[in-house]
């Protein structure tokens, strides 16, 4: 017997991947229900080529539903995601709302899919950015431990949703095909929708995702530094980021520093990530191979390149880590702890709500 499974936010632009993964997911699935705002309900969309109707979502929306997906915004996850809970659904949360919280697990299933054992209806997807970092750096971490990640992220505009990528092709448009400055062309989302202040991303890059906390890093780079603690329930690891937005569409890539608690050697380092789940290695200097975000768009695997040896500090190595954001970094990991949690055999009711409802 298989599972029914909702999508919230399934017409965006990590719904739409969603499905997508879900078609092509070992998950055993009996009926999608597709749940959305308004502004899209009324949709027809396909699964396996049959049609599905978007549904509104509401409180009553969950009633038989095994595993709801959320990805439509952390408002609309903190007041849907208790009423799936307590209608039985396991909720696989791709906003932030959650991550913090001290009863919900967040998780990127090669690193510690052991999290999922203690869920308590809710499961949390990192961030995209922390997700590809994690999946990198997790086989180093595991045989010669981690005390330092500084890392430097280049982040594709489809991070901010379809309405960054419709602006960035406009944008592009006007400064290629109308002659206008890049400094002129019109911006009204990036470098973050809630703030005050819009800039081009077209020809640019923009050291700014989210808003600025009141200690100068934006929320992004907070969420990376908070999620790799949790992930690697670790709070000794010093972890500092820097977050930019460039005008590539689909894909992040990351400049990542590590200092090891051991001396790694660095071909070992290239056998380890070899032999990571999800991980795959594009490293040969001599031959100008190293990863790239165009190469990975449409791939659920991790890229890692450029590992080598910092020329100052002994246990320094620098890497180049690049992943589909929309895939692995969202809809792929969300569906792949599904499967897990079906694997484990966790896809059960919870005996108690911990979750207010709104």
């Amino acid at each position: 017997m298989g599972y029914t499974v909702a999508i919230v936010g399934a017409t965006g632009a990590v719904g739409t991947q969603m499905i997508k993964m879900l078609e092509e997911s070992t998950l055993p699935i009996d009926q999608v229900r597709y749940l959305s705002s308004s502004r899209s309900a009324g949709k027809v969309l396909a699964f396996k080529e049959q049609e599905v109707t978007v549904e509104l979502t509401t409180e009553d929306s969950f009633e038989g539903v095994d595993i709801a997906l959320f990805s439509a915004g952390g408002s609309t996850s903190a007041k849907f995601a208790p009423y799936a809970v307590k209608a039985g659904a396991v909720v696989v949360d791709n906003t932030s709302h959650f991550r913090q919280h001290p009863d919900v697990p967040l998780v990127v299933p090669e690193v510690n899919a052991h999290a999922l054992e203690n869920h308590n209806g809710i499961v949390s997807c990192p961030n995209c950015s922390t997700i590809q970092m994690m999946v990198a750096l997790e086989p180093i971490r595991q045989k010669w431990g981690l005390s330092r990640i500084i890392v430097s992220t280049y982040q594709a505009v489809s991070g901010a949703g379809q309405s960054a990528i419709n602006e960035t092709q406009d944008q592009l448009k006007q400064v290629l095909n109308e002659g206008i400055n890049p400094k002129d062309v019109t911006a009204n989302i990036l470098p973050s929708g809630g703030d005050k202040k819009h800039y081009p991303i077209a020809f640019n890059a923009l050291p700014q995702i989210d808003v600025f906390t009141d200690n100068d890093y934006t929320y992004e780079e907070m969420k990376m530094t908070k999620e790799t603690k949790k992930i690697m329930e670790d709070d000794n690891i010093a972890v500092s980021a820097t977050c930019v937005r460039i005008p590539v569409l689909s894909a992040h890539s990351e400049s990542v520093y590590i200092e090891t608690k051991e001396v790694a050697p660095i071909a070992a380092v290239k056998e380890a990530i070899v032999a990571f789940p999800g991980a795959v290695l594009e490293d040969d200097p001599s031959q100008q191979i190293y990863p790239q975000a165009v190469n990975a768009v449409g791939s659920r695997d991790t890229f890692v390149g450029r590992i080598r040896k910092d020329l100052d500090q002994e246990n320094g190595i620098h890497m180049w880590v690049v992943s589909d954001n929309l895939l692995k970094g969202a809809a792929w990991n969300s569906v792949q702890i599904a499967e897990t949690l079906h694997e484990k055999g966790l896809v059960r009711p919870t005996t108690a709500l911990k979750f207010e409802l709104n």
